[in-house]
C-alpha cells in the first residue's frame, strides 16, 4: 500500500481554517516579513550612511509595528497588511498635524525632523487616491453593499477600508459617501 502524504497521526489544517498552511496565512506572514525585512534592509543602509535621522524615523516605525503586533497576539488576532497599513496611516498623519504645530510655533528645526519622518513613511504606504478615484471607490462600495440609506454608512466605510487600505483618507472618503448617500436619499 502506499504510503500517506503526512505521516503525522493527526491530520493538518486544511485551507481556510487559519493554519500555518494555509496560503491565506502564508501569503500575509510573507508580506509582514516583506515590509519588515524592507524596513531592516533600509535602516541597515542609513546606518552605514549615518543618516541618523532616517535611522530615528525607520526605528520608530519598526517599534509601532512590533507594539502593534504584540497587541494582536494578546487578542489572538494576526496583525495583516491593513493593519500595518493603517498603521503606518496613523504614524502619518500624528506627524502630520505635529508639522502643522511646529510649523506655527516656528520651530524650523522639529517641523525639518517631522518632515523627514513623512517621507520616510511615505515610502512604505501605496500611492493616495485622488478625490475622483475615492468617489469611484464610494460609488462602487454602495453598490456592493447595497447600502439604501445613510445608516448603510458604517458598512460602506468598513468595505472601502478593508479594500483600499491606506490608499485614501477615510475621514474624508465617509464625507463623499455622507454626500453619495444624502445624494441617493433625495433622488
Amino acid at each position: 500500500d502506499a504510503l500517506p502524504i503526512y505521516p503525522h497521526p493527526s491530520p493538518l489544517p486544511q485551507a481556510g481554517e487559519g493554519a500555518l498552511g494555509d496560503p491565506i496565512v502564508l501569503k500575509k506572514l510573507r508580506i509582514r516579513k516583506v515590509l519588515r525585512d524592507q524596513i531592516t534592509a533600509q535602516m541597515k543602509d542609513a546606518m552605514k550612511a549615518g543618516d541618523k535621522t532616517r535611522v530615528g524615523a525607520l526605528r520608530l516605525i519598526m517599534a509601532a509595528l512590533k507594539d502593534r503586533e504584540i497587541e494582536a497576539r494578546t487578542s489572538n488576532a494576526g496583525l495583516t497588511p491593513a493593519d500595518e497599513m493603517a498603521l503606518l496611516s496613523k504614524m502619518l498623519k500624528t506627524r502630520q498635524e505635529s508639522l502643522a504645530i511646529y510649523d506655527q510655533a516656528g520651530r524650523t528645526d522639529l517641523a525639518e525632523q517631522e518632515r523627514a519622518e513623512i517621507a520616510v513613511i511615505n515610502e512604505f504606504l501605496p500611492k493616495q487616491m485622488d478625490e475622483a478615484a475615492v468617489k469611484a471607490a464610494a460609488e462602487a462600495a454602495i453598490a456592493e453593499v447595497g447600502a439604501a440609506s445613510i445608516k448603510d454608512m458604517g458598512k460602506v466605510v468598513g468595505a472601502l477600508k478593508a479594500k483600499y487600505p491606506g490608499q485614501m483618507d477615510f475621514a474624508k472618503a465617509s464625507a463623499i459617501v455622507k454626500g453619495l448617500q444624502i445624494g441617493r436619499a433625495h433622488v
